[in-house]
């Protein structure tokens, strides 16, 4: 039902910035919630950030508060997390999701979300 595309990896040394995007199509009325998450070789998938459909809330992986930043433009369908001072323990592939969770809770969770993205690779050298 909804479709979602990330943009904006790719090979950065230490202290670069990037700025990923993730382009939704189909029923984004429906998944009002937005996260990024992302997944090294070996590890987990994990939670990034997310934000809800108004952006008043967002919620942010402590090692990212502060470096990271997670906006959404809902007239372009389109969520970013702009990433900045970047570590080689960054480097994963980076997942953008949607889900139907609304409220003041931080989503953290997989299984907060329905849709999710083919990802985008970041590598950053050290």
């Amino acid at each position: 039902q909804v479709q979602l595309v990330e943009s904006g990896g790719g090979l950065v040394q230490a202290g670069d910035s990037l700025n990923l995007s993730c382009a939704a199509s189909g029923r984004t009325f429906s998944s009002p919630l937005m996260g990024w998450f992302r997944q090294a070789p070996g590890k987990e998938r994990e939670f990034v950030a997310d934000i809800s459909w108004s952006g008043a809330r967002t919620c942010y992986r402590n090692s990212m508060k502060g470096r990271f930043t997670i906006s959404r433009d809902n007239a372009k369908n389109t969520v970013y997390l702009q990433m900045n001072g970047l570590k080689a323990e960054d480097t994963a592939v980076y997942f953008c999701a949607a889900g139907q969770r609304s409220g003041t809770a931080c989503y953290i969770n997989v299984s907060d979300y329905n849709y999710w993205g083919q990802g985008t690779q970041v590598t950053v050298s050290s």
